[in-house]
């Protein structure tokens, strides 16, 4: 991939490259499933007899996976062409998908849950390198708001498709479902993508590779086992050590490998401040929003006692809201640059976070549905700005590097996110109960701290958007 940069396709001004759509259709259909379990997690953990804390593994082993999993990506797609790359990331996906289908018990559809992953993973840094290469950067904004239905809509439709398919019968029809169509954008990817750039021989650090998994891995782990009543803290907050200890390890490596060989992450590219900020801004925004996405559904089917159904229907308005706006933001930012989006963005995701602290038994079901729509609606204005922006700051040869790290980080923190939530949840669910409290009302208290959590955090968006750049041209390349 690297060598597209010198063999970029002519694109026509006002047109989207054929490659970048084919590959935002196959984006749109891998990440979907990143959040389609979420709305089953009452059915999964009534049908395989697990715990709250148990069931969202099949979540959050999905964003561990690709966390893990994109680190590798940027050699990958060196040594690859990108026909290549997408017929094996397609292929493993619809592997992924098979075996969660058929999936006996829980080890096996968390065995296919990270197969799915592991595909997906390749989809992320091909669309986003694909689309840097081969886009004139007067037309990044408007094409990057297509990308955002992909990266951004897709999680967020997750939960209000899944609703509509539980509807039908078991969980199993979720995977089902995607089978034939996973396979047709396949087919008919393959007979059109075109090859961009020539594959280049280039050697992996294997020790890199696994201190990333380990490390990210284990700080997600540690901090979900917060949330299990029966965790000791001692152990706990090992686990949560030794990851930190291991991506700080990581790092240190990385920079060595800066001086003397070839990085598995280039962190070079967090010297360039508005790469930087916008990073920050986009990992604490994903953060905010997969918490909410994993308690909301909760919060309506076991406290609101909605079906799988009527949650999804409630859940749907938002997401599209959000798909919608995508194209429209990205012109948008083409004109007028981030900050007039960006700013106002970040105070209608804080302002619908405090909104749902108030959650109650009789919280009329509009003022949830207006709440996640200004939620969605905040995450639109915000994504296609600051993946503009931050992906166009960085100098063409950090493009994979760039790419790999956001996606990294936008795991991470989706699954920090998840895990955070559930573990307020449940720690103050299990307080309250121990003092004899209504499960219930002790479920409805935690869900509102963990949205006090989700909304303090959500603070810091405010604060970087006002650090933001308007254009990339602002702070240029060199923006060290």
């Amino acid at each position: 991939m690297t060598a597209a940069i010198q063999d970029r396709p002519d694109a026509k001004a006002g047109r989207t490259p054929l490659v970048v759509r084919l590959l935002v259709l196959a984006t749109f259909v891998v990440i979907l499933n990143e959040t389609l379990m979420i709305n089953a997690i009452p059915r999964l953990m009534e049908s395989m007899h697990v715990t709250e804390q148990a069931a969202q593994w099949v979540s959050t082993a999905f964003m561990l996976t690709m966390a893990a999993v994109i680190p590798v990506t940027g050699w990958f797609m060196q040594r690859v062409t990108t026909r290549q790359s997408y017929a094996i990331a397609m292929g493993v996906f619809i592997a992924g998908t098979a075996i969660s289908a058929v999936a006996p018990s829980l080890p096996v559809l968390l065995l296919g849950r990270i197969v799915q992953a592991a595909g997906t993973a390749v989809m992320l840094p091909l669309l986003m390198t694909t689309l840097m290469t081969v886009v004139p950067e007067r037309d990044r904004g408007r094409v990057m708001g297509s990308v955002t239905l992909a990266i951004s809509v897709a999680p967020a439709l997750g939960p209000a498709i899944s609703g509509l398919i539980l509807q039908l019968g078991s969980w199993r029809l979720l995977f089902v479902a995607v089978l034939p169509i996973a396979g047709a954008v396949t087919y008919f990817g393959l007979r059109q993508l075109k090859n961009i750039g020539e594959p280049e021989v280039s050697s992996l650090d294997w020790l890199s590779a696994v201190m990333a998994a380990l490390g990210f891995g284990g700080l997600v782990y540690g901090l979900s086992l917060f949330g299990e009543r029966d965790s000791h803290l001692g152990p706990t907050l090992g686990i949560v050590l030794a990851g930190a200890a291991t991506v700080t390890f990581f790092v240190v490596r990385q920079l060595r490998l800066q001086r003397t060989g070839a990085p598995l992450m280039d962190l070079r590219t967090l010297g360039h401040r508005t790469y930087g900020l916008s990073l920050a801004l986009m990992c604490v925004a994903f953060l905010a929003m997969m918490g909410a996405m994993m308690l909301l559904p909760l919060f309506l089917q076991n406290i609101r006692a909605l079906s799988p159904l009527q949650t999804g229907l409630l859940l749907m308005p938002g997401g599209l809201a959000m798909g919608l706006l995508g194209p429209t933001v990205g012109k948008l930012y083409d004109r007028f640059g981030s900050r007039p989006l960006v700013l106002p963005a970040s105070i209608g995701l804080v302002a619908s976070l405090a909104g749902f602290t108030q959650i109650s038994m009789t919280m009329p079901y509009w003022q949830v549905l207006g709440l996640h729509a200004l939620l969605m609606v905040s995450l639109a204005a915000m994504f296609t700005p600051i993946f503009t922006l931050g992906m166009g700051a960085l100098p063409p040869n950090l493009y994979p590097h760039g790419s790999s790290i956001l996606g990294t980080l936008q795991q991470v923190a989706a699954a920090m996110g998840t895990a955070l939530v559930v573990t307020v949840m449940s720690a103050r669910a299990g307080q309250l109960v121990t003092e004899g409290a209504a499960e219930s009302a002790a479920q409805l208290s935690g869900m509102r701290l963990a949205f006090v959590v989700a909304t303090a955090l959500a603070v810091v968006t405010i604060v970087v958007a006002a650090l933001l750049p308007s254009r990339t041209s602002d702070s240029g390349h060199a923006g060290h």
